[in-house]
This record gives structure tokens, C-alpha cells and sequence, in this order.
């Protein structure tokens, strides 16, 4: 969608075109709210500070619609697309690399309850496995600041990608 076009949109258009990236109502409807934009450079700037800090309930309501790295979603919805699209680093044929982000995701999610998110586009599994083996060493506050972080990311690049200039 063009910036212009996004910018006139109807309110729930609008929510609608943000929310597969980054389903935060908060931050959604501030983005949504703050129309018109100058420009995507403002968007974005705007979309990353609305984005800054989550709360906690924030994070785990968005990492509620990310699926396990190296699992891809099955389902139609752009949200899921985009993951594919973001996991395409990740080769599911390739059955060591698998059975490895499969066990790491066990042991991040019974360490931190939660599913393990990084952004993943532009990563090689390599990349993603060792980062992965690296923030298991973390504490769970360390581990707090950074997935907030790949959160902030993985949705700028989405926003990035659905709005043209």
C-alpha cells in the first residue's frame, strides 16, 4: 500500500494493514492515530518510538502469533506469510539443523516460558542457531530487553515492507 493511500485510509483499513505486523493494540491504534505521515521515514521513526518500551503483557500477546523458528505456519494470513517469507533462511529439509533449533526452542521455552523470536530475515539457520545457543546463557532480564528488541525490528521491517513511499 502507498503511503498516501494509507494515510487516507479508513481508520479500521489502516489498523487493519498493521496489525499482521505487530498485533499490539497500543501500538496499532497509536500508529493508526497519529495519520497522516510526512513521509515513511516519519512513519517508521514514529512506528519505533510508539514501539518503545512494551510492556510485558505487549510482549507476550505478540509472541503469542509468532510460530517456533524453523516452523513454519500453515495458515493463508498475511501474518503467516511474512513469516515465511522472514524464516526463508531456515531450510526444513536439512535435518540436523532442524532436529538443532527444535531442541534449542525446547530448552529456551522451558527456560523462559515463552517462544524464542528473532528476527530472522536476512539470517542464515547458522546465524540463527548460534544466536539462539547464545541467548540461552541469559538471564531472563537480559533475555526481556533483547526479544523487546527483535520485536521492535521485526515489526519495522514488516511495516517497512507493506507501506511503499
Amino acid at each position: 500500500m502507498q503511503l498516501a493511500v494509507f494515510n487516507s485510509a479508513d481508520r479500521a483499513d489502516a489498523v487493519g494493514v498493521l496489525r499482521p505486523c505487530l498485533d499490539v493494540e497500543r501500538w496499532v491504534g497509536e500508529i493508526a492515530d497519529a495519520r497522516p505521515f510526512s513521509g515513511k521515514d516519519d512513519l517508521l521513526a514514529f512506528a519505533k518510538d510508539a514501539a518503545t518500551p512494551f510492556t510485558a503483557e505487549e510482549l507476550e500477546s505478540a509472541l503469542a502469533h509468532h510460530p517456533r523458528i524453523g516452523e513454519r505456519p500453515q495458515s493463508a494470513t498475511t501474518e503467516a506469510a511474512m513469516s515465511r517469507s522472514e524464516q526463508s533462511g531456515v531450510d526444513p529439509s536439512d535435518g540436523a539443523t532442524a532436529r538443532a533449533l527444535a531442541e534449542g526452542n525446547r530448552a529456551y521455552e522451558e527456560k523462559f516460558n515463552r517462544v524464542f523470536l528473532i528476527r530472522a530475515a536476512g539470517r542464515s539457520a547458522q546465524e540463527i542457531l548460534d544466536s539462539l545457543n547464545e541467548r540461552l546463557t541469559h538471564t531472563p532480564a537480559e533475555e526481556d530487553r533483547i526479544v523487546a528488541e527483535q520485536l521492535r525490528e521485526i515489526a519495522l521491517l514488516r511495516l517497512e515492507g507493506v507501506i511503499g513511499a
